[in-house]
């Protein structure tokens, strides 16, 4: 996402949580362009703040098998992320997709810890839900979203007990760490990039969150090709992380896993037994994306 590529120049400057985020105002367009049933909810934080978010309930016809939370990255707003979870809903599960403060249309301005109230805010709304009780219930986390959800879920035992399982794709484990690579990827930052990496706040990352979620399966998506977040960081995370887990190298861009059928079937076979389930474990069994498939 472009947002992972202005991140750090503008924390290397000023060393603020609230530019861990980078929103886009408005929404281009709906998901009834992907022609997918939806509803706009709107939802408060604990501080007042309106946050705006859709619902996508399963398919008509086809029997629902449980709830999706989809917490997305840093970059854009629900517009630009509705490729990481359009596809649930035919299979069977409703997806609860929330905009953070000041992202589309929800007010405010993102910072932390601020916006873990909004994916309070998303977890009371399913707590309520008629529709979402009896059923499983999921995080899909994308790249920034997953870092925030390993942090929030570390700190919310009661939430997670809630979980049936946690799905992370193309999360960073370090921000500090994603800061540095970043940097020595540019000439102009390359002889800076330690020194400038310390003023990324890290405290809050993945990495010193993801021992805390014993119990809670998790599947870990990250692409051989990210390049914004290096596979470094999912291999982490995974090494980190108490079992059951799962560790599914894949190929292609930055959170751009879902665009890949075989990826999408892996999801749905991890949620149908998210303790059983091993995932594809050998590297021959990973199809390159331009590979007929």
């Amino acid at each position: 996402m472009r947002g992972w590529l202005l991140l750090v120049a503008s924390l290397c400057l000023q060393g603020c949580s609230e530019l861990l985020f980078y929103p886009e105002r408005g929404l281009a367009f709906t998901p009834e362009r992907a022609k997918l049933e939806y509803r706009d909810l709107y939802l408060q934080a604990a501080d007042g703040t309106r946050l705006h978010a859709w619902w996508l309930p399963a398919k008509t016809g086809v029997p629902v098998k449980g709830t999706v939370l989809h917490l997305h990255g840093n970059g854009g707003n629900l517009a630009s992320h509705l490729g990481g979870s359009w596809w649930l809903p035919e299979q069977g599960y409703q997806v609860l997709m929330l905009d953070y403060r000041g992202y589309g249309r929800s007010a405010g301005t993102p910072s932390l810890p601020a916006v873990y109230q909004d994916i309070d805010a998303a977890f009371n709304w399913l707590q309520q839900a008629p529709q979402v009780q009896g059923m499983p219930l999921f995080v899909l986390g994308q790249s920034l979203g997953g870092a925030l959800a390993v942090h929030y879920l570390a700190e919310q035992p009661q939430q997670r007990a809630r979980l049936t399982a946690l799905v992370l794709d193309g999360v960073p484990a370090s921000y500090r760490d994603v800061g540095r690579f970043t940097l020595s990827n540019a000439w102009l930052t390359w002889p800076l990039q330690v020194p400038l990496s310390w003023l990324v706040p890290d405290g809050d990352s993945a990495i010193r969150a993801v021992s805390h979620l014993k119990g809670l399966p998790l599947l870990i998506y990250h692409s051989i090709d990210d390049p914004l977040v290096p596979l470094s960081n999912g291999v982490r995370l995974y090494q980190a992380a108490p079992p059951p887990r799962v560790f599914q190298p894949t190929r292609g861009g930055h959170v751009q896993t879902f665009a890949d059928p075989i990826w999408r079937q892996v999801m749905l076979l991890f949620m149908s037994d998210p303790r059983g389930f091993t995932g594809l474990r050998r590297l021959a069994e990973v199809p390159h994306p331009e590979s007929p498939q």
